[in-house]
């Protein structure tokens, strides 16, 4: 590195805080909707094993359609989309799969 490119010590980075604050909320959104999808497809193999009695059943389809709701509505309230959250592994493709119709 020549010394004109040096870091220089104590130098600033600016950072531009709505980007940071949008940044670090997809990330946690992202994690969260990974999770949300794994619970979906965990639930959805306990039905079909007959693991769940009724009632749980609509108890786990109610909190299920909730969460996604509430994912719904902080996407919204952070300016992002269900894309914005699906991380692009390269050649393992994306993070999240989307099996469901739009």
């Amino acid at each position: 590195m020549t010394a004109d490119r040096a870091p220089r010590p104590g130098r600033r980075i600016e950072v531009d805080e709505e980007s940071v604050r949008k940044s670090l909320a997809g990330l946690v959104l992202t994690i969260v909707e990974l999770l949300r999808q794994l619970m979906e497809r965990q639930a959805l193999r306990r039905v079909e094993q007959g693991g769940i009695s009724d009632e749980q059943m609509e108890k786990l389809g109610l909190t299920l359609m909730a969460l996604e709701r509430n994912m719904a509505e902080l996407r919204e309230h952070f300016g992002l989309t269900e894309d914005d959250l699906n991380l692009d592994l390269g050649p393992l493709g994306p993070l999240l799969p989307r099996d469901r119709d739009p």
